[in-house]
């Protein structure tokens, strides 16, 4: 079990943990790790564990949830027409490049 004493967290944030942590395991990570990452993304989204006592509430941030999402590459449309002929010429003189060892 990751490290901390759980007893702060509330019986919502235990079940977001649980949730998480299946995703996690669904997509293949450890337990261990999977574990560690779902309290990881819990408290990014709820800032920790809840105390008790008038006005400590804070919002929650649910990016962290759907952050999986953005991640990957960014398409060529993108980028500006300059950088656009800048790629393809460094592309193109890479290819030449190559052919021109592999032809030896």
């Amino acid at each position: 079990m990751p490290s901390g004493d759980k007893s702060k967290y509330t019986g919502k944030q235990v079940c977001q943990a649980e949730h998480i942590e299946e995703g996690y395991a669904a997509r293949g990570v450890p337990e261990p790790g999977a574990e560690r990452h779902a309290w990881r993304t819990v408290n990014k989204q709820t800032r920790g564990g809840k105390r008790s006592g008038s006005g400590r509430g804070k919002p929650e941030d649910h990016a962290p949830a759907r952050k999986g999402g953005k991640l990957g590459g960014y398409s060529p449309a993108s980028r500006r027409v300059a950088a656009h002929s800048a790629f393809a010429g460094k592309a193109a003189a890479t290819q030449r490049k190559h052919a021109e060892s592999w032809a030896e």
